[in-house]
Parts: structure tokens; C-alpha cells; sequence
């Protein structure tokens, strides 16, 4: 009776005992080397894990670091102590990162360009107001101005100003690219914070017609591009568009002559941070407007 019981007791022992010893040999054959200071690394970045360097993650981003494929300073929020703490880590150079902010391509406020409607009903969202007729503005192209890139940045760098548009605080901005995918009407752009010669606006529409939805609309009318040095600007569907790889050769040449100020030269950082009121032309809406009532 005994003997009944151990036989298959045994029998279990071995075959425990024989698997114990294949996935011993299959963890030592197959087993994946990774760098430890992979991990080092990971703990000296923030692990906001915000896509800005261009890696999925702060873990992928550590290890092209390690690897020396991309330099610690590609971590644009990290900030210059901890750059240099992974650069002294790993024995290389912490190199001069030129920083990218985003942009926003419109300068159509509540007070430029006309609003056709006031939506009611809870409705407070610029991708929720976009899927009914494109939105409340008259310009299709325009800023919408509910905030949704302001509630999108985990950085607290966006916020809307009284005139309905984001202002990004530079400073903070770590080029995360979430306000560029939000942004129902594709208005926000990534570049670099050098780059002062920039188009305020995105429509298609041709001179007094583009104009008579929006004060500061681009009309097309190609004097910055004759201003500004050969190849810089062009005019593509009735706006200027600018070649950024020629931003060696912008100047404020471009702008002296822009009818509506839709191409700006950006002395400052942030963007309609220090706007001034002004006369406001024909073709703007009433100057008066209470921007809670417009939010409503």
C-alpha cells in the first residue's frame, strides 16, 4: 500500500525535479542582457514620459542614451542639473539643446475675427463645438478658443488669455506635442524658440474676403514674400507659408509691409502675452466683449 503511493510520489519529484532543470537551461540560454544603467538613468529623468524627446517613454529614451544614440539634453524636462547628473553618469558631453515650444498659428481672438454663434447647452469645448458646422467662427480655420489645449498640458504651460487665445509660457512648455493633437483645427506647431518670423494665421481664403471674417488674417498678398530674402516665403494657396530651414536669412523685413500683421517678428518668448489694445479696423467684431459671457 505504501508502495502505491510513493511510485507516483516519485514520479511527480522527478518530473518537477527534470522541468526545474529545462527552464533552468532555458532562462541561462535565452536570457536577455540589459544594461543596468538603463535603469539608472531612467531614475535620474523626471519619467513624465511626455513623448517630447521623440521616444515612446523616459525608459525608451534611457536606453538610446545609454546605447549613446540620442544625448541626455533631447530631454527638454529635465532640467540643467539633472541633464549633467546622466551626462556625468555615463561619462559624455551634455550638449547645448537649442528648446522647442509650440506655436499657435492664429491670432484671430474674440476681438479680430467674427463670431457667427453663440452655442448654449454645455457645449465648451473646441472639439466639441468643431464637429457642428466646423465651429462659431466665421474664419473655418480659426482658434476656437475653449481651452482645450490649456486642459490638455500636464505642464500647466498654456493658458487662454482675454482675448480667447492660448498664450504658451515657454519656460514651461516642454514641446510635448498634446496641444498639436487636441487642437481640432491643427493650429499649433513644434519649433524652435529661435524662430521669430511666424505666420498668425492658417486660412485659404483670398484677400477682402479672408480679411472680412478675421482683422488679422493673411490676404495673400505676397509683400512679405518680396521683402523678405529669396526663398524664405512663398505664397501657397493664398498664404505666406515660411521655410524654416531658412531662418539664418529672416529678418523684420518681412513684416513692414504685411497689411493685417498676420506674419509677426517675435521679439519676446511667449506669444500674445503682451498684446496692447489698439483701434480696432473694420472688419473686427465689437471691442466690448465680455469673454465669460462668450464661454457660457
Amino acid at each position: 500500500m505504501e508502495g502505491d503511493i510513493l511510485i507516483p510520489l516519485a514520479i511527480l519529484g522527478g518530473l518537477g525535479l527534470l522541468f526545474g532543470i529545462i527552464l533552468s537551461i532555458a532562462y541561462k540560454k535565452f536570457k536577455v542582457y540589459e544594461d543596468p544603467r538603463i535603469g539608472a538613468v531612467e531614475d535620474l529623468l523626471p519619467n513624465s514620459n511626455c513623448g517630447a524627446c521623440g521616444e515612446p517613454g523616459c525608459r525608451a529614451f534611457a536606453e538610446q542614451v545609454v546605447n549613446f544614440e540620442m544625448n541626455p539634453a533631447k530631454c527638454t524636462v529635465s532640467s540643467e542639473t539633472g541633464i549633467i547628473k546622466i551626462a556625468d553618469y555615463l561619462g559624455v558631453e551634455a550638449n547645448k539643446e537649442e528648446k522647442r515650444v509650440a506655436r499657435l498659428l492664429c491670432a484671430g481672438g474674440i476681438k479680430e475675427a467674427h463670431n457667427l454663434a453663440s452655442y448654449k447647452g454645455g457645449m465648451s469645448t473646441c472639439r466639441g463645438e468643431a464637429v457642428v458646422t466646423g465651429g462659431s467662427k466665421d474664419c473655418s480655420w480659426g482658434c476656437l478658443g475653449l481651452g482645450d489645449c490649456e486642459t490638455i498640458c500636464d505642464f500647466d504651460a498654456i493658458s487662454m488669455n482675454k482675448d480667447a487665445l492660448p498664450v504658451v509660457d515657454t519656460e514651461k512648455c516642454t514641446a510635448c506635442n498634446d496641444c498639436v493633437e487636441v487642437c481640432p483645427k491643427g493650429l499649433f506647431v513644434i519649433m524652435p524658440i529661435g524662430q521669430k518670423l511666424i505666420v498668425q494665421c492658417k486660412s485659404l481664403l483670398e484677400g477682402d474676403l479672408a480679411e472680412s471674417k478675421c482683422s488679422v488674417a493673411c490676404t495673400g498678398c505676397s509683400r512679405c514674400a518680396a521683402d523678405a530674402a529669396p526663398g524664405v516665403i512663398e505664397i501657397v494657396d493664398n498664404l505666406a507659408v515660411i521655410n524654416y530651414d531658412l531662418r539664418d536669412l529672416t529678418s523684420p523685413a518681412a513684416i513692414k509691409r504685411c497689411p493685417t500683421d498676420a506674419i509677426i517678428w517675435l521679439e519676446g518668448d511667449n506669444q500674445f502675452e503682451d498684446q496692447k489694445p489698439t483701434d480696432l479696423p473694420l472688419g473686427r467684431v465689437e471691442e466690448a466683449i465680455d469673454r465669460e459671457v462668450y464661454y457660457q
